[in-house]
């Protein structure tokens, strides 16, 4: 297959059959899903819940009972058919918290024995290289550290080396297996850009563990939350992020939304950025590393949210928007009411008492004025 034909099926997408089960002391893992397998899809839920299962099953590293795994016309478990490939016959990347790199080699030689791994896979394969060694060593900015023993590097710098291998290997998809969970937040601010860039430059389809929200918000195009070796959600990140039936499968979690709005201008003097959500505009911290006319990805959080029926003055909160509310859901058990409010094309969630709620009025229909409290930025394209 051809550079330009295997490319042209990334972006197309070839269809991830998952139909598999994986019999385990704690439980049983039983998936049978279609994925979209284009960008990136995050694999969340609580600790044991079979989300690192997951990944060493289509790896090969756990052999399911039953089922069959296929990326597009790729099989490499179909329990029927008797095939079972093991790992280093399929088309896999995978990245682990621990980097494994050879801590005797420095960062060339240890790019040089994927690069040359995945052309003697290529030749036997009858497949041509797709992913350019010094794209991947530009995208992933290790032209400076090639030289450097492994062992001189931080976290940081060992989480790019080690990507830059595993993309390296030209691989058909990617598995991430919580590769932050090690770093300090320093160190994840540091590698998250990288993360987010090369997904989408190589247009490599991703599964992402992870059971932290906020790298979820900021990666994944779509989300599937396991519980107990279950699926029990699958879908838009965006979608999945504002269900409030997540929680008890999740774990812990802040309710919110995904927008994405248009940078309209920086006021470095006062450290803000103003994005443009089709018609209203949300100032936030400023964000340094975008430019006038880039697309930012904001996340905001229900809790950080509140509803007034008069526009207020005086307040320090600078986002004052004005919508309607469209739904009011009630937690079960609680005191506790979502809101959920049109904009002008977005719409948000709040998260309010059952005492404001009622004092205030509020019902679908009518109108309000939104205060925006905070956001977080979660990434930009």
């Amino acid at each position: 297959m051809s550079d330009s034909d295997r490319i042209k099926k990334r972006q197309d997408g070839e269809a991830f059959a998952l139909s598999l089960r994986v019999v385990l002391a704690e439980f049983t893992l039983e998936l049978d899903e279609i994925l979209t397998p284009s960008g990136v899809t995050a694999v969340f839920g609580r600790s044991g819940s079979g989300k690192t299962t997951l990944l060493r099953a289509i790896a090969g590293f756990e052999k399911p009972v039953r089922g069959r795994i296929a990326l597009g016309d790729q099989v490499w478990f179909d329990e029927e058919a008797k095939i079972f490939e093991p790992p280093n016959r399929r088309s896999i990347g995978m990245l682990f918290q621990d980097v494994r790199l050879f801590p005797h080699l420095d960062v060339r030689a240890n790019l040089d024995f994927a690069w040359k791994r995945r052309n003697t896979w290529t030749v036997k394969a009858g497949m041509q290289q797709n992913i350019a060694r010094d794209e991947v060593i530009e995208a992933l900015d290790l032209d400076i550290m090639l030289g450097r023993n492994v062992t001189s590097l931080s976290g940081g710098e060992q989480q790019r080396v080690a990507l830059a291998r595993t993309l390296l290997t030209s691989p058909d998809i990617l598995l991430l297996d919580e590769p932050l969970a090690a770093l300090d937040r320093e160190r994840k601010a540091e590698i998250l850009p990288y993360l987010e860039d090369v997904t989408r430059r190589f247009m490599i389809p991703t599964l992402f563990v992870s059971h932290d929200l906020d790298e979820v918000a900021r990666l994944a195009d779509r989300m599937m939350v396991l519980s107990e070796g279950q699926v029990q959600m699958y879908g838009e990140t965006a979608e999945i992020l504002e269900r409030l039936d997540l929680e008890p499968i999740g774990g812990r979690f802040e309710a919110g939304v995904l927008v994405e709005g248009k940078v309209l201008r920086h006021d470095t003097r006062l450290h803000l950025t103003t994005v443009d959500l089709d018609g209203d505009a949300l100032a936030i911290p400023l964000a340094e590393d975008s430019s006038v006319g880039d697309i930012l990805r904001l996340r905001v959080r229900a809790r950080d949210v509140a509803l007034a029926t008069e526009r207020p003055a005086g307040l320090s909160i600078r986002n004052v928007l004005p919508g309607e509310i469209t739904d009011l859901i009630r937690t079960p058990g609680s005191g506790e009411v979502e809101a959920r409010v049109q904009l002008r094309s977005a719409h948000i969630r709040a998260r309010l008492t059952l005492a404001a709620v009622e004092e205030l009025g509020l019902a679908p229909g009518r109108r309000v004025f939104v205060l925006v409290k905070s956001v977080s930025l979660e990434g930009g394209r």
